[in-house]
């Protein structure tokens, strides 16, 4: 195999470090990864954020993708206040499905609690949030109010930006234009085993394969193994292949990837629309719980 038919993943890191970056002013910013996440304090997020603050922290989530707050203590109402800030509150279909939630009656809050009894956690594969709805969620807020004592339970990220750019060209003028279902069952009922409510249906919504981002303008991968059913355009053999073949390609590049290590007073604040993520499941029978409030766009992804 040709050496440079492999090399556009350095050429789209190359990219992505050439962007020009602006210091802050509002908070103190140091980057997890070279190509993904930073880390922020300086900010008290249990108070509404000044406007330069707010504008500042836009900025940061375009150009870092995931922000983890430290040194934060926050209750469930300031926890949906911070993210009130960003856009409209989502509300959790399986909020308070005690199959894969517990901890809340709050459908704005999901909350779950993993432990010696559980048979799975909540985002144990690589995955965007509830990307079935036909807007699915853009900003995903999480604090982990119980941590496992022995270590573990990071939350993992990747960069689908660097995913799609490193791409050949060939390739990516064949994914453009090709739609594919996302569907709630898939995730919910084959993976955790819950029902919808009787009478109702879990939401299915079809997305375009590659969007272009309302905020940036830059292009991203929108498929994941969790929720994507086909390729609306390919037949099934070739939408399997198809759809395997970019899973492993978000799986195997490790450079587009970070882990982000949880402590008290942590809170993540992700784009979830440009990033997929995996709750690394490595600290049983111990046990981790956790809330996520989430916010949505008007619009579902656009080609």
């Amino acid at each position: 195999m040709s050496f440079y038919q492999d090399f556009a993943d350095k050429t789209a890191i190359e990219a992505w470090h050439a962007r020009e970056r602006q210091p802050y002013r509002h908070f103190d910013l140091k980057p997890l990864a070279p190509t993904l996440g930073a880390e922020i304090r300086g900010l008290d997020l249990s108070r509404p954020l000044g406007a330069q603050q707010a504008d500042e922290l836009r900025r940061a989530m375009g150009e870092y993708l995931v922000l983890a707050f430290r040194g934060q203590q926050l209750d469930g109402e300031q926890h949906k206040a911070f993210a009130r800030q960003f856009g409209r509150l989502h509300r959790h279909v399986l909020a308070k499905d005690r199959v894969v939630a517990g901890g809340t009656d709050d459908p704005e809050i999901l909350a779950w609690r993993t432990g010696p009894q559980s048979r799975f956690t909540a985002g144990d594969a690589w995955h965007h949030d509830v990307s079935c709805d036909a807007a699915p969620i853009w900003g995903s807020f999480l604090r982990v109010t119980r941590l496992p004592p022995g270590g573990g339970g990071d939350t993992a990220f990747a960069n689908m930006e660097l995913a799609y750019e490193s791409l050949s060209e060939p390739y990516k003028r064949f994914l453009q234009g090709l739609t594919a279902l996302h569907d709630g069952a898939q995730a919910w009922t084959a993976g955790y085993g819950a029902r919808p409510a009787p009478g109702k249906a879990f939401p299915a919504s079809e997305h375009p394969v590659v969007a272009t981002h309302p905020h940036t303008g830059r292009k991203f991968l929108f498929v994941n193994e969790a929720f994507t059913s086909h390729i609306v355009q390919l037949g099934r053999d070739e939408s399997s292949a198809v759809l395997q073949q970019l899973y492993a390609h978000v799986r195997r590049h490790l450079a587009f990837q970070v882990r982000v290590h949880w402590e008290p007073g942590t809170l993540l604040f992700w784009d979830n629309w440009a990033t997929q993520h995996h709750a690394v499941w490595d600290y049983f029978p111990q046990e981790r719980w956790g809330e996520r409030v989430s916010v949505c766009l008007e619009e579902g992804p656009r080609a």
